[in-house]
C-alpha cells in the first residue's frame, strides 16, 4: 500500500488561485482551488474520492480504508475540504465555493479518468453534487450520514437517543466528553477510542472563522437531483443511522426513486458517526458497493 500527502501549485497573493476551465458543453466556467489543499492518497488504480463532513477532516473516513484496500484496485484520495484539516480556507465562503474548489482539485488530480465518490455528512452533499456534475464519467456514488436537506429546521429527524450510557467512559474523556456524548448512541470505550482517533483531531483543527462563514451559506443553489433530474443509474449506496439526530434517515430515503441502482441502509444503534458506531456493517456495505461499481 502506498500513502502520500500532497498539495497543489503555489497560490496568488490572496491565497486563492483562479483559472479558466471548460465545462462539459465546452463553454468557459469559473474554476478555483484553495492553495495548498491537503489530499492524502493511498493505493493505485481507479480513483475513489472521499469527502469528510463539516468541522472534521479526512481522518474521520480512514476507518473505511481497510475495506477499500481489500476490494483492490482503488486509488483513494482523501480530501480535506477548505478550512478543514490541512486545507486553508482561502476565499471560500459557501457550499457552492466548496464545490468550485474541490471540482478544480479533481480536474488537476483525476483529469479525464472515470472515478467514484464517497462523502460523509456535509461531504455527502458535496459528493452528490460532484457525482451529478461529472455524471458522464462517474462510476458510483456513496454517502454516509449524508446531508440531503441543508436547512436543519427542515430535516425530518428522530429524537435524540442514547441506547447505552457509560458514565465511566465520559469521566475518562475529561473535557472532550461533551463532544463525544453529543454524537454517541452507544457509549463504550471502543467507540470512544474511535472518536478520539478519527473525529476529534479534525474537530480540534478546523478553522472556526471559515466554518462560520460557510455555515451562513451552507446550502447548494439547487439540489443535484433537481438540477439533473434524470435518474442516476450508476451503483449507489446511502448509509444512514436510525438514531442520527443530525441528518436522520428519512430525507435520504425520500430520494430513492432518483437512484434505481442504490442500496439504502438505516442502521440501528447508530448515530451521525454511523461508520464508527457500526463499523463492520458499514465496511461490508462499502465493500459491496465497490464490487457493484467494479462489475458495472
Amino acid at each position: 500500500m502506498t500513502s502520500r500527502t500532497v498539495g497543489v501549485r503555489p497560490a496568488g497573493v490572496d491565497g486563492f488561485v483562479s483559472s479558466p476551465a471548460r465545462g462539459r458543453d465546452g463553454m468557459s466556467v469559473r474554476a478555483g482551488t484553495v492553495a495548498g489543499m491537503h489530499v492524502v492518497e493511498r493505493g493505485s488504480g481507479t480513483p475513489l474520492v472521499l469527502f469528510h463532513g463539516f468541522g472534521v477532516d479526512h481522518r474521520l473516513l480512514l476507518p473505511l480504508d481497510a475495506a477499500v484496500q481489500s476490494a483492490g484496485g482503488w486509488r483513494r484520495l482523501y480530501i480535506d475540504l477548505p478550512g478543514h484539516g490541512g486545507s486553508p480556507a482561502g476565499e471560500v465562503a459557501s457550499a457552492e465555493d466548496v464545490v468550485v474548489a474541490v471540482e478544480t482539485e479533481l480536474r488537476d488530480r483525476v483529469g479525464d479518468e472515470p472515478f467514484a465518490v464517497l462523502g460523509n455528512s456535509f461531504g455527502g452533499m458535496i459528493a452528490r453534487r460532484v457525482a451529478h456534475d461529472f455524471r458522464h464519467r462517474m462510476l458510483g456514488l456513496a454517502t454516509i450520514a449524508g446531508v440531503f436537506i441543508a436547512n436543519h429546521a427542515d430535516r425530518t429527524l428522530p429524537d435524540r437517543t442514547v441506547l447505552v450510557e457509560d458514565p465511566s467512559v465520559l469521566d475518562e474523556l475529561g473535557e472532550i466528553a461533551p463532544q463525544y456524548a453529543e454524537m454517541a448512541v452507544i457509549q463504550s470505550r471502543e467507540n470512544a477510542r474511535a472518536f478520539l482517533e478519527h473525529a476529534h483531531p479534525g474537530l480540534a483543527s478546523a478553522d472556526p472563522t471559515a466554518a462560520e462563514r460557510i455555515s451562513e451559506r451552507y446550502a447548494l443553489a439547487v439540489e443535484p437531483e433537481d438540477a439533473s433530474p434524470a435518474p442516476f443509474t450508476q451503483p449507489a449506496l446511502f448509509i444512514t443511522g436510525r438514531q442520527d439526530p443530525v441528518v436522520g434517515y428519512h430525507d435520504a430515503w425520500a430520494r430513492m426513486e432518483h437512484y434505481p441502482r442504490a442500496t439504502f441502509a438505516a442502521l440501528d444503534a447508530a448515530g451521525h458517526n454511523v461508520h464508527l458506531d457500526r463499523s463492520a456493517v458499514a465496511q461490508a456495505l462499502v465493500a459491496d458497493w465497490l464490487a457493484r461499481v467494479s462489475t458495472s
